[in-house]
């Protein structure tokens, strides 16, 4: 413990990284190449980043494979990367900040600060706080389809669709990962500042720490000079170009982009107790609650496989766990087109970044692992084939799960209006508009940016297929999720739902025109 809190509270001075890689004589870094070579080529992955963090000084920062893979550009220490989620952690930081200034108080209900928040109930209302919002415990579920399906560019308006999310538990009761939670923190700091998030993010995190080629605006993102672009995998091998997409309302849960290069920064000031250049820049009080167990995610006992990997906790915007007996700060980051993860061990003073052009992508993990193995003097663990074998077992289960999806298909059926009939808007105050146009003998509904074909399944459900710009609809997967047209007692079509969170009803969007 003693070791801990020395190097939370030293003074780091730490260069910044240039393009060139960096790779120090280390016996422990020797075949590290070697191993991500082999990371790149099994799981199919367009390319990777990586920084590594020991003792206040870069030892290891490479990157690996292409930021442009048709055009075979290659990714460098600063090729700027979506970093999803890990975004939350610079968010609920600011909080730690104006809690510093003594503008708020972590435990009072956080409508005390944004009296125009509005809860689903009364009970949530006034229990809520923003410690519940950072470490997620208010009863609610992600409901992430309301920011990711209905675009909107303001904060408010995500803000107002708070108030028509049901929740799935009691506040306190279950840790429930949520985003609107965290873009709700950062229209807090707006309100205590006077200036938006992004502001907040560059003036009091990015410019103090030196984070000179990271930003929140996306336009300026993917106009970089040296900017990744992001892949996906199709049939488990093909890389595909995918689609970057813009969610600026809730940037505060997952809007920065960045680099290796400057993450270092970010995170090298965490094992540091928030100082960084000889200046403290996030309180160390702050720092310490912030990284200490907040509310349990699972039990997460060890396996006799496993017995040094256990806790399953949550802090504030950080993952809490015990990595083969070592106490693990991290969290990871997925938005279209890349992965990523941030981590760190406090008491031995490690840092590891790893960023992924590539959705939903494994290697993050890998690579995080099988340096961490590597410089904590940890007996050697196969990750490459153990992560693999999860993975590939894991998408097994998905291809079955879809021949099961609890709706068996009743053949030679047909709609009950004519196809019309079914045109119109159709409102949910949680979530937005979405309309169904008729278009020669196909029905296509729009969700702000997004457009999906409906497909007919039997009577009046219709599975769907989203159509990617410039591609076209792939029709060689099963159509989901299923979208259900209801008809009211005079006949015509009044509604229709879609089961988008496992524990609650279909969601139901009311018919409130005709086309």
């Amino acid at each position: 413990m003693k070791l801990l809190f020395a190097l939370l509270f030293c003074i780091v001075t730490l260069p910044s990284l240039s393009q060139k890689d960096i790779s120090i004589s280390d016996k422990r870094l020797k075949d590290l190449d070697s191993a991500f070579a082999r990371v790149l080529k099994e799981w199919h992955a367009a390319g990777f980043a990586v920084a590594v963090v020991e003792k206040n000084r870069v030892i290891y920062a490479k990157g690996f494979g292409y930021r442009d893979y048709e055009n075979k550009i290659p990714i460098t220490p600063i090729t700027l990367f979506s970093i999803g989620s890990c975004t939350k952690a610079f968010t609920s930081a600011l909080l730690g900040m104006l809690r510093e200034e003594g503008k708020i108080d972590f435990d009072k209900p956080v409508r005390y600060y944004l009296p125009g928040l509005r809860f689903y109930n009364d009970n949530m209302n006034v229990r809520i706080t923003l410690r519940d919002m950072m470490c997620h415990r208010t009863g609610l579920p992600r409901h992430d389809a309301a920011w990711y399906y209905f675009y909107t560019s303001s904060r408010d308006t995500l803000l107002q669709r708070i108030q028509y999310q049901e929740p799935t538990a009691d506040v306190h009761e279950k840790w429930q990962y949520n985003n609107f939670m965290f873009m709700a923190q950062g229209a807090v700091t707006e309100k205590l500042t006077g200036k938006s998030w992004e502001e907040n993010i560059r003036e009091k995190i990015f410019q103090p720490l030196d984070m000179q080629h990271s930003t929140t605006d996306f336009n300026e993102w993917i106009h970089s000079k040296d900017v990744a672009i992001g892949y996906n995998l199709k049939h488990d091998s093909l890389v595909h170009r995918d689609n970057y997409r813009e969610f600026a309302a809730l940037n505060p849960a997952g809007g920065i982009n960045s680099c290796v290069s400057d993450m270092a920064n970010w995170v090298i000031t965490w094992i540091n107790g928030g100082r960084f250049g000889g200046k403290t820049i996030i309180p160390a009080n702050y720092i310490t609650e912030a990284i200490s167990s907040q509310m349990v995610i699972t039990g997460a006992l060890p396996t006799k496989a496993k017995p040094d990997i256990f806790l399953s906790n949550y802090g504030l915007g950080w993952f809490l766990g015990a990595y083969r007996s070592h106490y693990r700060v991290m969290h990871d980051g997925l938005i279209n087109g890349f992965t990523s993860t941030t981590c760190f061990f406090p008491s031995d003073s490690l840092v590891i970044i790893v960023r992924c052009n590539q959705t939903s992508s494994s290697v993050p993990a890998v690579v995080r692992n099988l340096i961490a193995d590597k410089l904590l003097g940890l007996p050697y663990f196969d990750w490459q084939t153990d992560l693999k074998t999860t993975a590939d077992k894991a998408s097994a289960a998905a291809n079955e799960a879809k021949k099961n999806t609890g709706i068996h298909r009743v053949l030679n059926t047909l709609p009950s209006h004519k196809l019309h009939e079914y045109e119109g808007i159709f409102s949910n105050k949680g979530y937005g508009n979405m309309q169904v146009e008729l278009d020669h003998d196909s029905l296509f509904l729009k969700m702000g940016k997004t457009t999906i074909w409906l497909k007919h399944f039997h009577y009046d459900i219709f599975e769907s297929f989203e159509i990617t710009p410039g591609e076209g609809i792939d029709t060689g997967d099963d159509g989901k999720p299923h979208f259900e047209f209801q008809t009211g007692d005079d006949g015509n079509i009044e509604s229709v739902s879609v089961q988008w969170e496992p524990a609650l009803p279909p969601i139901i969007f009311r018919k409130v025109n005709s086309k």
